[in-house]
């Protein structure tokens, strides 16, 4: 058995050149050459080896065949860790009886499955390898380019794999962010394997699950909570990169997903700046994401009025106009090319291996904490600041206008986030009880924000709806000032 650890990035297509020069002039660095790899992946009709999490292939290459069988294993940002068997074979076919025995579940019925076996999907590439030496480890790093072909159907395949020979794991992430400085990359989850499966109509579509709150560990320990709030927002994080590539039709969608993935990464720079992990390299990629999403809350904005076809423009008169200026407005956003063009930032990359540096490390027990022994009263402290900075922000004795109510837009939905991020520790109903009017507030601030963008649409394109929106504005102010000075009365629950 091989213990296969791996970090899996895709890359685009016009960086290859550029991205072979590096490798061939990195330090330490020798070319293996090239050779093609055909790959035929092997599962019943009921997917039985999937249901046993188990990936079964039989590859191609330099006049010979090799089965390989992985088992369960585990996905870190984008290090796949998995055991792998290999065996030689000289037939195409794969044969289960020369793997061990022990790695089947005990009461299998073997012979049937290996009878029931058919090739699923195939992935044929092109595989360019370096073998580089890095302090005191050993990487192989490996530029895949071909495609994944399922029922006539094509996927293209364009990664880069830093494999772990002889080391230490920490020598993946260091290697890798040299190379990113250089070439844009983003981290890959899902393996060819997956995206076969996808290909083929095997698995369901990606999808993501509405959470209340980040799963944090049973027993109070601040280090396996920090490592539970990056864990899950790195892996939403890319879950939302994959779901956003396929749903390139849906704005509205879209603009849910978008504004998912901006939260996680919200939640990240806030967890990291809480722990004193917030190192001075990371905070500009922070910066420069953030500047990258700035569309996403006027995408937001004009998605929210348009909603339900468009019920909360009912009583204007030229609805149907209004509606049309606003669809023109998202669509000189590009949306549909917003991800690619990220993608081709640098700095996309970069933070993403250093966000799962720092999950690793974190992992390892490399960072010490000396603010609080245990967790829950780490939680109530950041409770309590997040608290106190809304109470100055929001006195309940000054009246906020949607400007004022605007511009403390950010600092609310922080507050929202560590609610989020701490949220399992705290009595459900108490919790809620404490949360729901705050997030109503934050919903009319987001009206708020929609009604902002109709104004200067109006006044472009003279849709003569000003009345109509201060009467709106003034009515949605007064009933969210009605709920800010109820909510800053709610006893807290930390």
């Amino acid at each position: 058995m091989d213990a296969e650890i791996e970090l899996k990035l895709f890359i685009q297509s016009q960086h290859h050149d550029f991205l072979k020069k590096i490798l061939n002039e990195y330090p330490n660095s020798t070319p293996q050459g090239q050779k093609k790899l055909t790959n035929g992946y092997f599962d019943t009709d009921d997917l039985q080896l999937r249901r046993w999490d188990m990936g079964l292939r039989v590859r191609g290459f330099d006049n010979q065949l090799e089965q390989t069988i992985k088992t369960a294993g585990r996905v870190v940002g984008g290090i796949h860790s998995r055991p792998e068997y290999n065996v030689s074979i000289n037939q195409k076919m794969p044969v289960l009886s020369l793997f061990p025995t022990e790695i089947w579940p005990v009461g299998n019925d073997l012979d049937s499955v290996s009878r029931s076996l058919k090739c699923i999907f195939e992935t044929n590439f092109e595989r360019q390898t370096w073998h580089i030496y890095l302090n005191d480890s050993l990487i192989e790093v490996a530029l895949d380019v071909g495609e994944i072909i399922a029922q006539h159907k094509i996927d293209p395949i364009c990664e880069l794999e830093f494999e772990l020979l002889a080391g230490d794991t920490s020598a993946l992430i260091q290697l890798a962010r040299e190379v990113a400085k250089s070439v844009p990359f983003r981290l890959g989850k899902a393996s060819k394997a997956q995206r076969g499966y996808q290909l083929a109509g095997k698995s369901k579509p990606f999808s993501i699950e509405s959470i209340d709150h980040v799963c944090l560990p049973k027993n109070n320990n601040v280090p396996q909570a920090l490592s539970a709030i990056l864990e899950t927002a790195i892996e939403r994080w890319q879950l939302i990169e994959n779901i956003l590539v396929t749903v390139t039709d849906d704005v509205e969608r879209q603009s849910v997903l978008w504004g998912e993935l901006r939260r996680c990464v919200r939640l990240l720079r806030l967890t990291l700046n809480q722990f004193g992990l917030l190192e001075k390299h990371i905070s500009p990629l922070f910066d420069h994401l953030e500047r990258a999403l700035e569309f996403v809350g006027p995408l937001q904005s004009c998605c929210l009025l348009l909603q339900d076809d468009a019920n909360m423009l009912a009583n204007i008169s030229n609805k149907a106009v209004v509606c049309q200026q606003l669809e023109n407005h998202i669509n000189a956003m590009s949306i549909s090319t917003q991800l690619a063009s990220i993608w081709q930032h640098a700095e996309y990359g970069q933070l993403q291996l250093a966000l799962v540096d720092l999950l690793l490390t974190t992992e390892n027990g490399q960072h010490q904490f000396s603010q609080e022994p245990e967790l829950d009263l780490f939680a109530n402290k950041l409770q309590q600041a997040s608290w106190k900075r809304i109470g100055k922000l929001m006195p309940i004795t000054s009246a906020m206008s949607s400007e004022d109510y605007q511009d403390v837009a950010d600092a609310l939905d922080e507050s929202i986030l560590v609610g989020f991020a701490y949220g399992e520790i705290y009595p459900a109903k108490k919790r809620e009880a404490f949360r729901l009017p705050w997030q109503d507030l934050a919903l009319g601030i987001s009206t708020l924000s929609a009604y902002k963008i109709l104004r200067l649409l109006s006044e472009l394109h003279q849709l003569d709806i000003d009345t109509w929106l201060d009467n709106k504005e003034t009515s949605l102010l007064f009933a969210m000032e009605q709920s800010r000075k109820s909510a800053l009365k709610v006893p807290i629950y930390w």
